[in-house]
């Protein structure tokens, strides 16, 4: 039967359709603006959003599997609720999840307790889910690059604890190989979380560090204060959004995202090979500057 993809085409979304076409899965995207959807012919397109409850009820029809990402907005929380909701109402029981690293931790950050809450309703509601629990997403450093090339400092304020910032070509992989794997399973299988890590857990002034190498020159950690950070993503991005990711940093700074044991190891024989790492992923950014 048919897995149908949320978030189909953001960073995530658009890996986790490759891998699912790469496996021979029968592949729908839910998408706003079909013409943003720049997909195999043999991918079915549904238009409509999550909040949208009739092109929600077309698009389940036929659906067996869900890949649920929803965006980090202020109605987040709705959309999660309404699609689980009609997800439930046309029969569609197969869920994969993509939540937050330690959801359950960071309550006054609203898009971890936003999963947190969805979550909940997974387990509440019946579902046979995967929840995948990413930590932060190495891709994230696209947006402060210019930062980092041009005046030498590396911005994001992630403090001394270690953050095992994780690829998202790495979640998606996952998320594909949970999808087939509960898609095809014979009957329904047991929720799991899996943390989403990268192969090295590092602190500011490491990820510093590792720049300062690439480039051959130095490149400062910014500190951990995070009000300079929350500052700068308010010129481009709406202040609430920006607030939210100041939260989010003061949490790396007090708690780190730390792998739990056996993680790693974990996802390395889920995929079959090693996670990609930071410094390789700044190696890429460098060779496209």
């Amino acid at each position: 039967m048919t897995i149908l993809v949320t978030g189909a085409t953001g960073r995530v979304g658009r890996h986790v359709v490759d891998q699912l076409i790469r496996r021979g899965a029968k592949v729908r995207v839910l998408t706003r603006d079909p013409a943003k959807a720049d997909f195999p012919a043999d991918v079915e397109i549904a238009q409509g959003d999550l909040l949208d409850i009739d092109a929600l009820r077309r698009a389940f029809q036929g659906v067996r599997t869900l890949f649920l990402l929803n965006a980090v907005t202020g109605d987040e929380f709705t959309q999660a609720i309404i699609t689980l909701n009609i997800a439930r109402e046309a029969g569609v029981e197969r869920v994969v999840y993509q939540s937050v690293f330690d959801a359950e931790g960071a309550v006054n950050v609203p898009h971890f307790a936003v999963k947190s809450g969805a979550e909940r309703m997974l387990r509440q509601m019946g579902f046979s889910a995967t929840i995948l629990r990413p930590s932060y997403f190495i891709d994230n450093e696209l947006m402060i690059k210019d930062v980092i090339l041009n005046h030498g400092v590396y911005p994001m304020p992630i403090g001394s604890k270690g953050v095992a910032m994780v690829d998202a070509r790495d979640i998606a992989e996952i998320a594909a190989i949970e999808l087939i794997r509960r898609d095809q399973a014979p009957g329904t299988l047991p929720i799991e979380t899996i943390n989403l890590v990268g192969p090295d857990t590092l602190t500011g002034p490491q990820v510093a560090a590792i720049w300062s190498d690439l480039l051959s020159r130095l490149v400062v950690y910014g500190g951990d204060d995070p009000s300079g950070f929350e500052q700068n993503m308010a010129t481009f991005m709406p202040k609430w959004t920006a607030y939210e990711m100041r939260l989010m940093a003061e949490r790396y700074v007090s708690d780190g995202m730390i792998p739990e044991a056996g993680d790693v190891e974990r996802l390395t024989r889920m995929l079959g090979r090693p996670l990609h790492n930071y410094r390789n992923f700044a190696a890429e950014i460098l060779r496209a500057a």
